[in-house]
């Protein structure tokens, strides 16, 4: 969701930056740490020596926070068209966010009617670099891992995905190519503006194709 199909990143911001700062710690690198993951793991790590109850709190405080924080959550490039091409039974958003964090920010870009499928960090017990996430996903669609592309834009995710037997699409909307490839991703592309989707004369059967711009390899799909 969030750098995929959702542009947060502003709001992801200020929230982290208000929380780092609370507890003396780095914004930027407790920005960059969050990325792509549950939050509560993310805290878990940046405050180590804290207890559970502790962590809990902290990401009570998190999603309420975010929750709060829509201003400037917008589609991304490419995202309305691209959901509006896939029929909603052939495509599972799986997001680190909570399931409630997830809903508020897909209403806020307008995209919220063309989800049927959601796995979120409140349906999972390991979130990504996990395979988890992504095979819940599969299996929403009732899927192969092996027969789903999960397009990412953190390496977290990429790792999840392509553990869970997938292969991965990487959009170059907040990290650069090198950790996404270091991450396995297959191809990388600028945003979702650059996929194109049609059926392909199969029942249940889509074609993809790619506009690549720099990318280590070109796409063989379906």
């Amino acid at each position: 969701m969030d750098g995929v199909l959702v542009d947060s990143t502003p709001a992801v911001a200020r929230v982290w930056t208000r929380w780092a700062l609370k507890h003396n710690l780095d914004p930027e690198y407790a920005v960059e740490h969050a990325h792509g993951r549950t939050s509560l793991s993310s805290i878990r790590e940046l405050l180590p020596h804290a207890d559970y109850a502790v962590h809990l709190a902290e990401n009570s405080w998190m999603e309420r926070a975010e929750i709060e924080d829509v201003e400037g959550v917008i589609a991304l490039p490419g995202t309305l068209e691209l959901l509006a091409t896939i029929p909603p039974g052939q495509f599972a958003v799986v997001t680190s966010a909570t399931r409630a964090l997830a809903e508020v920010r897909l209403r806020a870009a307008g995209l919220w009617e063309h989800i049927r499928h959601l796995v979120s960090a409140t349906d999972i017990q390991n979130g990504k670099p996990d395979p988890e996430p992504y095979l819940k996903g599969a299996a929403a669609l009732h899927l192969a891992p092996q027969s789903c592309i999960v397009v990412e834009d953190a390496p977290s995710g990429a790792r999840s995905g392509k553990s869970a037997g997938a292969r991965v699409i990487a959009v170059r909307t907040t990290t650069a190519d090198a950790p996404l490839l270091a991450a396995g991703a297959d191809w990388i592309i600028n945003d979702c503006s650059a996929m194109h989707v049609s059926a392909d004369g199969l029942p249940g059967r889509l074609a993809l194709e790619l506009s690549l711009t720099d990318a280590p390899r070109q796409p063989k799909m379906s």
